[in-house]
């Protein structure tokens, strides 16, 4: 059985949601092609798609889905016998639309035994391409606890191919990446977890992730981002696993996702992650309104947010933040707040730009739609958009959010720093308040100037 799995896109990582059910499927004895098109400039026109009897899209988020629904009728075309499965996150959420261009197979949630038996049906009854959905006998959501498999990443480039570490000297690390769980305990109202997982979370055993680890360094990975929705869903297996990685390779770093709250509720923890090698913290900050938190479920407050920062700075860990500036319930002055306050605090380094111009997506099963108000607001569900569309109330703010968007994309193209992209999102935040002057930026001309004071990746999260 011929099997091509495919990333479209993972935030410049080499995919685990590729290496992993390869290992599963090559011990069930299937050929495996590995193909991540963000490395692969001739997209899907390869001979092992054209040959394949399986081609399985992997589709973890909203972008990689989008860039999937594009290819999925190319790989139609190429390979009419082909069975077309999507797996990941975004399959099940989407399931009537990607099974009407094409897909036969639809798994979520803990995908790879469904994959290893739909390549036992395919090869055992030699199921006709074109059968029908209703015949899938795998299930289309598994919450399975499994045990794991060391992920196989052969065929997969190489991991200088992937996004990089950039450190505060300019100097560059390769970077590896792995999960030490799945799932989330927390149902934030926004967060697309919430619809397959709904407060389950998943660990992958500490030996597979070590080994996993392992492998990565004598491949050249001299820094590790884990990828779990938050590693302090299980703290001492998180802590256990860098600890022993540290005793490893004392000079390999990593870097985490936590939620604020569990920040504040497991501060003693952090001064171990520092001396693990733990150079930066990624959390969803979300927006500094309380209003806005309440409604996301998020868990946390303005004030908890500032104390998170600086319990990350007191234990030697840059705090990155990510946001979703763009609600229904932004203001204006609720921007320019959210600024203020970044330019107050010292923050404008730890925020990529991007981060300050997302707009909230409300995916098919969203918890956001147990809200009333959202219920009011949003359009038809848009299958290709893969969101409820809406508009906000106050067409300056739909305006303000497509110009930070361009900002950040040109200032992005242009090679420019963080604190020079902030710089011109301030000045259209100040000037979209017509009715006032426009205030200087708040950063001295030295920071504009200078270079990131902490680490980043040179391909930033976001959905």
């Amino acid at each position: 059985m011929n099997v091509v799995l495919i990333s479209t896109y993972e935030l410049g990582r080499q995919p685990f949601g590729l290496a992993s059910p390869a290992a599963w499927l090559r011990r069930a004895g299937a050929e495996v092609t590995c193909l991540d098109l963000s490395c692969a400039p001739g997209g899907v026109a390869e001979p092992a798609v054209c040959t394949a009897d399986l081609v399985a899209f992997y589709v973890p988020m909203h972008t990689a889905t989008r860039l999937a629904i594009e290819l999925l009728p190319a790989v139609r075309a190429l390979n009419p016998r082909a069975h077309l499965c999507c797996y990941g996150l975004y399959a099940a959420m989407n399931e009537a639309y990607l099974r009407r261009l094409g897909a036969q197979t639809i798994l979520s949630g803990e995908c790879e035994p469904g994959l290893v038996a739909l390549v036992q049906r395919l090869a055992a009854e030699r199921v006709d391409s074109q059968a029908g959905w209703d015949e899938q006998p795998e299930q289309r959501i598994s919450l399975d606890r499994l045990q794991f498999l060391v992920p196989d990443r052969s065929g997969l480039p190489p991991l200088n191919r992937y996004a990089k570490l950039v450190l505060p000297d300019g100097a560059r690390r390769t970077v590896g990446y792995t999960e030490a769980s799945r799932g989330c305990k927390h149902r934030c109202r926004h967060c697309p977890i919430v619809p397959v997982y709904d407060g389950v979370f998943r660990i992958v055993q500490r030996d597979v992730v070590l080994e996993d680890i392992r492998r990565q360094v004598a491949a050249g990975a001299q820094h590790i981002t884990f990828g779990d929705p938050d590693f302090f869903n299980a703290p001492a297996h998180g802590l256990a696993i860098v600890e022993q990685a540290h005793r490893e390779f004392p000079r390999l770093t990593y870097d985490v996702t936590i939620k604020i709250e569990h920040l504040l509720k497991n501060a003693h923890l952090l001064p171990c992650l520092r001396e693990t090698g733990c150079l930066f913290i990624t959390s969803a900050a979300e927006s500094v309104d309380d209003a806005v938190l309440a409604r996301l479920a998020k868990g946390h407050t303005r004030a908890d947010l500032l104390a998170a920062v600086q319990l990350c700075r007191e234990a030697g860990l840059a705090l990155h933040l990510t946001f979703v500036p763009f609600t229904p319930w932004t203001t204006l002055e609720g921007y320019m707040e959210l600024l203020a306050l970044l330019a107050a605090h010292d923050l404008v380094e730890n925020v990529a730009p991007v981060q300050l111009a997302i707009r909230l997506l409300i995916p098919a099963g969203s918890r956001l739609l147990e809200l009333e108000e959202v219920h009011e607001l949003v359009g038809p569900f848009d299958e290709a958009a893969l969101v409820y569309p809406w508009r906000h109330l106050d067409a300056r703010v739909d305006r303000l959010a497509e110009e930070i968007h361009q900002r950040v994309r040109v200032g992005e193209k242009m090679g420019l720093p963080r604190a020079r992209i902030f710089a011109r999102l301030w000045q259209a935040a100040a000037e979209a308040l017509a009715e006032r002057e426009v205030p200087a930026s708040p950063l001295p001309a030295r920071v504009l100037l200078s270079r990131a004071a902490i680490p980043f990746l040179t391909e930033p999260w976001y959905c």
